[in-house]
């Protein structure tokens, strides 16, 4: 059975056994009834994934690999913030005038910044790294930049990532500050997972493990029903996923690159409730 479900079912009967409710406190999100939307939380959620074992999507319900992997390629890749350079649209409610949700995600990625090997970004410092000093302990980047939070439509929620070389495997840790469990759980895990096989790729290394660090684990009040029906699902055999193996440039991977198969999984979960 996918250990990606195994960890799922126990972080949500965790924050559901254990966690600390809102009701009763003033809070910023919203249905759109209006009415607030209150979570049951856990803070300090951490879950490991060895991606040398198998890759972590979900069968609990289906995890849309490629939409996952083109909303990464949109930020890392083409480090954009224009909803129009992204095949979906799960971004749309968050655009400005502009086209663009301000100076977040992308935007802060192709920033450029002066390291000691030169002026460039953080993504590219990142290659860099890895290529030529990889067993430094100072890979990372950081995309909750002070500076300019004002001008983000939406501060980031997954804001950093560590990397970091054992031997020949590349692992990492995905920080995020808060997250909805039900809408974006697996997405961000399915993400993250697939950058790391990127990197591993063309920076000579097996992918290793993903760790994910979520400091606000929440689940919605109305999305509690759903994940107790979720998690009492059957559970099937994780799904093999792998990249064009031809690629050996970072900015040369496309949505096409990537081959699932033999994904097995529950019913998708229609028409879920999104606090905003």
């Amino acid at each position: 059975m996918s250990k990606a479900d195994v960890l799922f079912i126990n972080m949500c009967n965790e924050i559901l056994e254990k966690g600390y409710s809102s009701e009763g406190q003033i809070v910023r999100p919203k249905w759109e009834d209006g009415d607030p939307a209150h979570t049951i939380k856990s803070f300090g959620m951490v879950n490991r994934y060895n991606l040398q074992e198998e890759f972590p999507a979900l069968t609990l319900r289906p995890t849309a690999i490629k939409s996952a992997f083109d909303e990464l390629l949109w930020i890392w890749q083409k480090k954009s913030n224009r909803i129009e350079d992204l095949n979906s649209h799960i971004w749309d409610e968050w655009a400005g005038e502009d086209g663009t949700i301000g100076k977040a995600y992308g935007y802060q990625l192709a920033k450029k910044y002066k390291f000691p090997q030169g002026e460039m970004d953080q993504v590219d410092n990142v290659i860099w790294q890895l290529k030529n000093t990889p067993y430094s302990r100072r890979i990372m980047t950081n995309i909750f930049n002070f500076a300019d939070l004002t001008e983000m439509n939406l501060e980031p929620c997954a804001y950093s990532m560590t990397f970091n070389v054992t031997g020949n495997k590349l692992n990492a840790i995905l920080n995020q500050r808060s997250q909805d469990i039900l809408a974006a759980n697996n997405w961000n895990v399915v993400q993250y997972s697939l950058l790391v096989y990127m990197l591993a790729q063309v920076c000579g290394f097996e992918p290793g493990e993903l760790i994910h660090v979520i400091s606000d684990a929440h689940i919605y009040d109305r999305h509690v029903p759903i994940i107790k029906e979720m998690i009492s699902r059957p559970q099937f055999p994780a799904p093999k996923v792998t990249l064009n193996p031809e690629i050996t440039d970072f900015y040369q991977f496309t949505v096409n690159d990537i081959k699932v198969e033999n994904y097995v999984n529950n019913p998708q979960i229609k028409n879920i409730p999104i606090a905003i």
